[in-house]
């Protein structure tokens, strides 16, 4: 078989996090079949570390984390009024003259919560790191960011991810649909938690009532598209199907406070329709019949068909490769894995105008994996704060934009992280060596007489990561 090493390259790129040492050339001779290979490999996507927590239990700890410094705190304000009392004269922090000097201030533990976050970011940037392309790494930040929650709402962000996207990314759609609006850090980010069916029990004793927000999201954003085929009505009778889909409270239940439970008392009853079709009133099942129909509708695979020809692709995807997809998508009943073996697969695949401007997170993991430095978390989360790509904090419920306008504005801010690393370890790496690494026969004329003119290590490794070839896939 012919060596294909441009077409090796642009694989590993489009579709993974870059290239390592030798995976230019050991993909070469078959550079789909590598991809391909990857979407079988055992475990492949899954995260095992017994340092992380599921997502139920961080929630848990972080709440009696919470409850016991409020308890330190009261405790240590009653102290100083009765001392205030005791002392009247003395002012707030006066000393008397011989008591004892105050020990000097301990440096405070760093909050569990950022804790949590920042195992999880670890756990995640380390499988992207590590990853032998990346391709099912990539898929997960795909559906990630299609299925988002916000870290600012709740610390199961990172578990939300490990529990309900990797275990169905090659898995079939309505899995992973019932897995990510089911999960407690999704009740909590749409508000669905406190939804209450107005003619419920709950609805009936309490003023608090219906919120639409997961019902509405679930169906613009998450499978259908928006401007699709369902209606405002739709939206509400959803948003009544869902109600009672909430959490345990953590202040009552110390075992299982966050995690998932349906509320018969809360949820509207009787049958309704959605779309066109009635659902009976059977508790929660009545919710998942709709997801079910919901996974499988045609809308919902053009929907999906678009959104991943856009992410890997193009800004406008190729219509004949949507369809395909979304064509793929209803034969198999959303199978993800024969979705993305016929998106790697197709002629589109490897076309060879990168058209597409990589996203911070993933601009920042390629070239961690070309100069094989693994990277620090603590640089990291920061650098893509900076870049606009806040892990786990998209700006809205749709996710972060695959559009490139969306990231142009950025570029500048990237020569300062380009920079700030180029100072740091430049002059212990090869900019030409670690461009080989990485591009290979991608590397332009222009960027390989950049780099040789340099005036220094840092300077030359600057200009290779601020390349075009390092910023598109």
């Amino acid at each position: 078989m012919a060596l294909d090493p441009k077409g090796a390259a642009l694989a590993l790129h489009r579709f993974g996090f870059g290239a390592r040492p030798g995976l230019i050339a050991a993909t070469a001779s078959d550079p789909r079949g590598a991809l391909l290979a990857e979407l079988d490999r055992p475990n492949v996507g899954q995260i095992v570390d017994s340092a992380l927590q599921p997502s139920g239990a961080a929630n848990r700890a972080l709440y009696e984390f919470n409850a016991e410094r409020l308890a330190k705190d009261k405790l240590a304000r009653v102290r100083r009024e009765a001392a205030q009392i005791e002392n009247p004269g003395m002012a707030a922090g006066e000393m008397k003259s011989d008591a004892p000097a105050a020990a000097p201030a301990q440096p405070q533990p760093e909050p569990l919560g950022r804790q949590i976050f920042f195992r999880e970011a670890k756990a995640r940037f380390d499988a992207a790191y590590q990853a032998d392309i990346g391709l099912v790494e990539r898929l997960v930040w795909f559906w990630s960011n299609h299925f988002c929650v916000n870290a600012d709402s709740t610390v199961m962000a990172g578990g939300y991810e490990r529990e309900a996207i990797r275990p169905h990314v090659l898995g079939r759609f309505a899995d992973m649909l019932l897995a990510a609006e089911s999960h407690g850090a999704m009740l909590i980010y749409l508000d669905n938690a406190q939804s209450i069916g107005p003619n419920s029990v709950a609805g009936v004793n309490r003023d608090r009532g219906l919120n639409e927000n997961l019902a509405r999201e679930i169906l613009e954003l998450h499978t259908l598209g928006v401007r699709s085929v369902y209606t405002q009505a739709d939206v509400t009778s959803f948003a009544n199907v869902i109600t009672g889909w909430s959490i345990l409270p953590t202040v009552s239940n110390p075992d299982h406070g966050g995690e998932f439970v349906f509320v018969r008392r809360m949820h509207e009853p009787g049958p309704l329709t959605v779309i066109g079709k009635t659902y009976e009133d059977n508790g929660v099942e009545q919710g998942r019949a709709v997801l079910a129909d919901l996974a499988r509708h045609p809308a919902t695979a053009h929907h999906v068909a678009t959104k991943l020809v856009r992410h890997f692709i193009a800004d406008e995807p190729p219509p004949a490769l949507v369809e395909r997809l979304a064509q793929r998508f209803l034969e198999t009943d959303g199978d993800l894995k024969e979705v993305t073996k016929s998106l790697v697969t197709a002629p589109e695949a490897l076309a060879p105008e990168q058209a597409k401007i990589k996203r911070p997170s993933e601009w920042i993991v390629s070239f961690l994996r070309a100069t094989g430095v693994p990277g620090d978390v603590r640089r990291i989360v920061p650098a893509t704060n900076l870049l606009g790509e806040p892990l786990w904090r998209p700006p809205a419920p749709k996710g972060f934009s695959d559009d490139n306008a969306t990231w142009l504005d950025g570029l500048a801010q990237r020569l300062d992280i380009a920079n700030a690393f180029a100072q740091r370890l430049g002059p212990q790496l090869d900019a030409q060596a670690v461009a080989e690494t990485a591009f290979g026969p991608l590397l332009s004329t222009e960027t390989r007489r950049a780099i040789a003119a340099a005036e220094s290590k840092p300077q030359a490794l600057t200009l290779l990561l601020m390349a075009p070839e390092s910023q598109r896939r």
